[in-house]
C-alpha cells in the first residue's frame, strides 16, 4: 500500500461514537460544535456523523460557516454567534440558521431579518463573567424586554439563552452557573421562555453535571481530545477522531557533527541516520516545537531533530531500517501506541485544541 505523502485521517466512527458517549453521559441534548472547519476535522462530514450519533444542533462561530454547512447538506438546527459590527442577518434567517445575540443591536438586526411567517431564531447570550460577547447584565432588562416584543409579534422565536464558563476552578464556575440562573429568572419575568439552555462546554459537561442544564456543547469532546491537562481521552472514554501522517520523503546517512536545518541548532553526535518528513509549519506543525517533536515510525517513536522548517522537518532514527515511502505517524490515538495531539501540545507549550485546529488545507483530509 502506499504511504499518502501527507495526510490528516478523520475517523467519523469515532466521532459518531464520542456523540453516544456524552449522550450518555449527561442525558442531554448534544450541540456538536464544528467551528473552524470542525476544529481541523472537516465540518459537513463531522456534523454529519455527529448528527447521525445523536446530535440535535450543530453549533459554529460565523454564519459564513453555518451557510456553508448549508450548501453541503446540513439540514440540522444551525446556530452562530459571532458577528461582525452591524452585521445583518437576512441571508440567515432565509436558511433557517439560529443566531445567537449579544447586543440590543443585534437584536434589532435579528427582528429586522424575520420575514412573514418566518421569525428569526435566537439564543440570547448573558455576559456571565468571562468579559467576551454576550448582553452585560446592565443591559438584559431592556434586551430581554424587547425580545419579548419581538416575539409576541412573531418576528423572533427565541431558542436558547446561554453563556460561557471560563474553566477556571470550580467556584468560579458556579459563580457563572449563578449570574446565569439570575438571568434566566430576570428573562421569564419579561416574559421570555427559551427552548433550551446551555452553558457547559466539553469541561463541564464531563466534571459538573449541574451545567448540563438542557443541552452540552461539545466541541474538543466530540473529536475524542480531552479538556483536562491530568486525564487522557481513553480515561474519559474518547476516541481521538485525527491521525496526521505523511512518508518518509529522504534518507540520509551522515557523521557525527553533522549539522541539521536552518541554523544549525542541532548537530549529530554520533553517526546516525536522518529522515526527511513533508510537513512543516505551513502544514500546522509547530515551529516552537523544534527537537521536542514526537513522531512514530516503524512503531518506535522517535523526536525531531533542528528547526522545523515551513515545508519539512528530521528525524533522527539512529540506526533503525528505514526506506523512502515508509510511513510517519505525526499524532492520532495514543492507545494505538503513536504519539498523541496532547503528546504534541506539550512539546509546543500549547493545548491540544491548538494542535488539531492549525492542520493546513495543504493537508488533505480523508474520512474513514
Amino acid at each position: 500500500m502506499t504511504v499518502p505523502f501527507r495526510e490528516a485521517t478523520i475517523d467519523l466512527d469515532a466521532i459518531a461514537d464520542n456523540v453516544r458517549h456524552f449522550r450518555r453521559l449527561t442525558g442531554v441534548e448534544v450541540i456538536a460544535i464544528v467551528k473552524a472547519n470542525a476544529y481541523g476535522h472537516g465540518a459537513a462530514s463531522a456534523a454529519v456523523a455527529a448528527l447521525s450519533a445523536g446530535a440535535t444542533r450543530i453549533g459554529v462561530a460565523e454564519i459564513p460557516e453555518a451557510l456553508e454547512l448549508r450548501r453541503q447538506g446540513v439540514h440540522a438546527p444551525i446556530m452562530a454567534w459571532l458577528h461582525a459590527p452591524g452585521e445583518r442577518f437576512e441571508h440567515a434567517a432565509a436558511q433557517d440558521i439560529e443566531v445567537g445575540i449579544s447586543s440590543f443591536d443585534q437584536l434589532e438586526a435579528a427582528g429586522a431579518a424575520a420575514a412573514v411567517d418566518r421569525p428569526v431564531g435566537v439564543h440570547l447570550k448573558l455576559e456571565t463573567g468571562l468579559s467576551r460577547n454576550g448582553i452585560a447584565p446592565a443591559d438584559w432588562g431592556r434586551v430581554l424586554a424587547e425580545a419579548a416584543r419581538l416575539e409576541r409579534i412573531g418576528r423572533l422565536r427565541i431558542v436558547g439563552l446561554f453563556s460561557h464558563l471560563s474553566n477556571t476552578s470550580v467556584d468560579d464556575d458556579r459563580a457563572a452557573l449563578a449570574k446565569f440562573e439570575e438571568g434566566v429568572a430576570t428573562a421569564a419575568s419579561f416574559g421570555v421562555h427559551p427552548e433550551i439552555r446551555h452553558i457547559a462546554a466539553t469541561a463541564a459537561a464531563i466534571d459538573l453535571p449541574e451545567m448540563r442544564l438542557d443541552a452540552v456543547r461539545i466541541g474538543v469532546g466530540l473529536y475524542g481530545l480531552s479538556p483536562f491537562d491530568d486525564r487522557s481521552s481513553a480515561e474519559l472514554g474518547l476516541r481521538p477522531a485525527m491521525t496526521l501522517r505523511g512518508a518518509i520523503a529522504a534518507v540520509r546517512r551522515v557523521p557525527a557533527g553533522t549539522g541539521v536545518s536552518y541554523g544549525y541548532d542541532h548537530r549529530t553526535d554520533r553517526d546516525t541516520t536522518l529522515v526527511l518528513v513533508p510537513l512543516g509549519y505551513a502544514d500546522g506543525v509547530p515551529r516552537n516545537a523544534s527537537g521536542k517533536l514526537p513522531v512514530s515510525i516503524g512503531g518506535r517513536r522517535f523526536l525531531n531533530v533542528g528547526r522545523i522548517a515551513m515545508d519539512q522537518f528530521i528525524v533522527d532514527v539512529g540506526d533503525t531500517p528505514v526506506s523512502i515511502g515508509d510511513e510517519v505517524v505525526l499524532f492520532g490515538d495514543p492507545t494505538l501506541g503513536v504519539p498523541s495531539a496532547a503528546d504534541w501540545a506539550e512539546a509546543a507549550d500549547t493545548i491540544n485544541y491548538e494542535i488539531v485546529t492549525r492542520i493546513g488545507p495543504r493537508v488533505p483530509r480523508r474520512t474513514s
